[in-house]
């Protein structure tokens, strides 16, 4: 395992298919509350109590707040330098300059929708690139979904809108502030949160919940098996799914570089400390 930056670009720089596995890390610098750790969302609030579907047809009212939360925490944070320089290296001419002919898609697990915000900022500097190449691979996977899109939860119309109002219905207005204080009110009146614009049924965050599959993992699985550099950010490459996708590359013969604020044993880089300042040392960008 090695810390070395000149010797990781040179890994890089030898590279022609790479991908970014992103994590909750990734935009901890923006103010976006990890899950895990100490003080994190999960540990307050218990996963299984707000993550799954059950969960959302025992008490709707209640993971709407919590989601609620969650969004107008993604509303007020901007991307912090990961993101940006991550964008960066989306750009092909950029890329090409550093690692030619190369290919590259980030692979995220954040649902909060910094890393599109910062690449549709990239974007404006490069006009002529803002459309991908009809044979470019995507430029980025949201593997559980993004906080802002509002699934009809009938299970029959299956609509499905991005919705960036603040707050979203008014009946959630400031109930992110009892988060913090653990006194979610459960009483709020299924005619009060968000419903369907198609069939006026009840709507769910549309976000990949515990126990339902992630988005795009056919076109994610082609990635990771002909990727020769696997970038984990923000995450560990012993945790899943990043672990999956680490694995499959190094045992494809590729290269794992991690960045993250926790040692990982089996990594052939490993760059400790806030990604946001590591990773754009190591691009060199």
């Amino acid at each position: 395992m090695s810390s070395d930056v000149a010797q990781f670009q040179k890994v890089l720089k030898s590279s022609k298919n790479i991908i970014v596995v992103a994590g909750a890390g990734l935009s901890a610098a923006s103010g976006i509350p990890t899950f895990r750790g100490a003080g994190g969302l999960w540990r307050k609030h218990k996963a299984m109590k707000l993550a799954t579907p059950e969960a959302f047809h025992a008490n709707p009212s209640l993971v709407w707040q919590f989601y609620h939360y969650r969004r107008e925490s993604a509303l007020k944070a901007q991307p912090n330098a990961a993101h940006k320089v991550i964008a960066q290296f989306s750009v092909p001419s950029v890329r090409n300059a550093i690692v030619p002919d190369s290919t590259f898609t980030l692979i995220t697990q954040n649902v909060d929708g910094l890393s599109q915000v910062a690449l549709d900022e990239v974007m404006l500097k490069y006009p002529d690139e803002a459309t991908p190449a009809p044979n470019e691979q995507p430029r980025m996977l949201e593997m559980h979904g993004r906080i802002f899109d509002v699934l009809c939860a009938s299970g029959i119309c299956d609509h499905i809108e991005f919705n960036k109002a603040s707050p979203i219905c008014e009946a959630l207005k400031g109930t992110e502030e009892l988060i913090d204080k653990q006194s979610m009110d459960a009483t709020i009146a299924l005619s009060s949160l968000p419903h369907c614009t198609q069939c006026g049924e009840l709507s769910r965050p549309g976000v990949v919940w515990f126990g339902e599959e992630p988005l795009y993992l056919e076109t994610i699985d082609k990635l990771v098996d002909k990727a020769d550099l696997c970038l984990v950010v923000g995450t560990s490459s012993t945790v899943y799914p990043a672990a999956g996708y680490a694995y499959t590359v190094s045992e494809n013969g590729g290269a794992v570089a991690v960045f993250n604020l926790e040692g990982d044993d089996d990594a052939d880089f490993l760059f400790l400390g806030p990604c946001e300042e590591t990773l754009p040392r190591a691009l060199g960008l």
